[in-house]
């Protein structure tokens, strides 16, 4: 069955677009201008503004899957890479459960797995696009008329096109990492520093106020008499960015990196290569951001159901027992306030978790325990599991020291697993104390920012030590 469906992607493959592989090593300098362009590309996609729509202003069905789709309402990036994402998952998930088996080892299973997520990610962005238009989110398709609905797939779709091409470019080897991780981190990034220093003014009613917490911060001191309230107000205003927000943005920042150098090292030797002594690290973030990206993909699709649900059959029972959905106060997005969409919503602040402690309660269980599952699920759909571990390192001649070779698997499955699950719990408890304390850009964007960021510390680290600049850069 694998093997037929794989086959079945040949005809495609020669109408596929597809970035050249490299034919030679790309120099490091090269590699980060390449970054940078794409990075330059997706940040002015990011915001042309989609020609023809009739209006964006309204309660956004999207608004709880923007940070892991690093997508822009109302621009060329309405989806961002919810069709890369989408793709991928189904197809890591269909080869992880053996529905569809694929030989890694085999070039040709590689290239046409490789051909299959890609061919889905267009048929993904096209069928978006459609279902986007079509559904009237830029205005009734009665009132655009069928030219200006046609415009606004091809844009949408020529949009989905470039960031498949600027994920395959980076993922290739012309530039560092992926187009996934890069767009996720520099959306987040620039939420939070435009929430810092946005000099946009908002009217609150005591005034026009900047938007900006910093900047915000330095108008109120300078502006106001009262030096003391005005500096209470910079520290505690609502409905706007103020300073406890961004302390506790960089607390989060802090502690994601702190607990990033958890690790256990299990020593390692060559059995053919005599005197090889290395190590085998099995961090406590074993699976990376894989968590909070599956348990947030979740909770949006719901979240998205039941809003469109709720906006169409208001009155049906259980449809209210899924979510009942109001606008939040002084904006037109709705929020849950019932049912059990409201459970899987995080509390706004400390006063909201205690004014009902039963819906914080139920929420943190039910976070915890699905990042805790989707973490342990992952690593063995992934091939990092310990089975999967142990192969690859027995291919490569590899022991851990002291043991045998039929004990290494034992010793992988105490460590591995538990690792997943730790941390999976912990970055479940990092993102629902962001969110506590109010943290720019959600607990779950902070997480993936940081530990995006962090991959791409090691991954330039490692650039540099291939290269052998690493003494030039720190001298």
């Amino acid at each position: 069955m694998s093997f037929r469906f794989l086959h079945l992607i040949r005809p495609f493959m020669a109408v596929l677009p597809e970035i050249a592989a490299p034919d030679r090593k790309i120099p490091f300098k090269q590699k980060i201008l390449w970054t940078a362009i794409t990075l330059f590309i997706f940040l002015v996609c990011s915001q042309i503004p989609l020609y023809g729509i009739v209006s964006a202003d309204t309660s956004d069905p999207l608004y709880w899957m923007r940070v892991i789709l690093a997508s822009n309402r109302g621009t060329l990036m309405e989806h961002g890479i919810t069709p890369i994402i989408t793709s991928g998952m189904i197809m890591q998930l269909l080869a992880g459960a053996n529905i569809i088996e694929v030989d890694y080892s085999l070039k040709e299973d590689r290239v046409l797995f490789n051909g299959a997520q890609k061919l889905f990610a267009i048929l993904i962005t096209f069928g978006q696009a459609t279902v986007s238009v079509l559904t009237g989110i830029y205005g009734t398709p009665q009132d655009l008329g069928a030219g200006i609905c046609l415009l606004l797939i091809i844009q949408l779709f020529t949009a989905g096109m470039i960031v498949i091409l600027l994920d395959e470019l980076l993922q290739k080897g012309y530039g560092l990492g992926s187009g996934i991780n890069l767009f996720i981190a520099t959306n987040i990034c620039e939420n939070i520093i435009w929430k810092a220093l946005a000099p946009t003014t908002v009217n609150t009613g005591r005034g026009p106020e900047f938007e900006g917490a910093i900047i915000a911060t330095f108008h109120l001191l300078f502006t106001r008499e009262n030096k003391v309230r005005a500096l209470s107000e910079a520290l505690y205003r609502s409905n706007l960015p103020n300073l406890m927000n961004l302390f506790a943005t960089i607390a989060v920042f802090g502690a994601v990196i702190y607990l990033q150098g958890f690790r256990v090292e299990l020593p390692i030797k060559n059995s053919r290569v005599r005197g090889f002594r290395g190590s085998f690290p099995v961090k406590l973030f074993y699976t990376s951001n894989m968590p909070i990206m599956l348990q947030s993909a979740l909770t949006s699709n719901v979240f998205m159901i039941s809003q469109m649900l709720h906006n169409r059959f208001p009155e049906n029972l259980l449809v209210r027992l899924l979510g009942v959905w109001e606008p939040y106060e002084g904006t037109s997005q709705f929020f849950a306030t019932s049912g059990l969409a409201y459970y899987l919503t995080p509390p706004h602040n400390f006063t909201d978790a205690m004014k009902d402690p039963i819906h914080f309660v139920l929420y943190l269980v039910f976070m915890l325990s699905a990042c805790a599952m989707f973490s342990r699920t992952w690593i063995e759909v992934s091939g990092s599991s310990p089975k999967d571990v142990a192969k690859q390192l027995k291919d490569q001649n590899v022991t851990l020291a002291g043991y045998r070779d039929e004990s290494m698997y034992k010793v992988l499955k105490k460590t591995i697993p538990l690792a997943a699950t730790l941390g999976g719990i912990l970055i479940g408890t990092l993102s629902v104390a962001a969110d506590l304390m109010g943290a720019i850009g959600s607990g779950t964007g902070i997480l993936l920012a940081v530990t995006i960021i962090y991959s791409y510390f090691e991954m330039f680290v490692k650039e540099q030590q291939e290269a052998g600049s690493l003494d030039a850069l720190l001298y």
